[in-house]
């Protein structure tokens, strides 16, 4: 067992290495110089079996270390609190009006009508990209036609559908 005297001299000895190991983590030199003194007056009175020095300052160095993420925690935690915001949970979250939803309802239904009104190959390639995220590839070896004509499909569509969007809002 190392003793009280040999503890000391171990972190003397280290001191500085230990606040620049501190410092790395947390990017203060003040801060990292407290973390040290903090992880001292812990390692100081420990009662451990550690057979060397080595295996002392090992353990000083561990002490050092998660003292100093344990700060960073503590910063995170109370930079979040300090935002005055409350969590995202806490907060009402805000309910369509009724009218919204037959808005909603009324788009959903005309632009059910439109795609109805396309060729089914048109309408497939359409909802393939817009809907699927298939790539004008996938489309084409889907509906067995060429890359180009997969591509001339889905603008033909898209315009189709922003025509009749555009004529029914006017």
């Amino acid at each position: 067992m190392i003793d009280m005297e040999t503890r000391h001299q171990v972190y003397f000895a280290n001191r500085t290495a230990l606040v620049a190991y501190a410092t790395r983590i947390l990017g203060s030199r003040e801060t990292a110089e407290d973390i040290v003194q903090e992880a001292f007056l812990r390692f100081a009175p420990a009662n451990t079996n550690n057979g060397s020095t080595g295996l002392t300052l090992a353990y000083l160095y561990r002490i050092v270390r998660n003292l100093s993420f344990d700060l960073l925690k503590r910063q995170k935690i109370e930079a979040r609190e300090s935002q005055g915001e409350p969590p995202f949970w806490s907060l009402p979250s805000e309910m369509p009006t009724p009218e919204d939803i037959i808005l909603v309802t009324d788009e959903v239904r005309h632009m059910s009508r439109i795609l109805d009104e396309l060729p089914v190959e048109v309408r497939v390639a359409l909802e393939m990209h817009r809907f699927g995220g298939y790539t004008l590839e996938e489309i084409a070896a889907h509906l067995n036609i060429s890359v180009a004509t997969a591509h001339r499909h889905v603008r033909t569509a898209m315009m189709r559908v922003a025509t009749m969007l555009t004529a029914s809002t006017s």
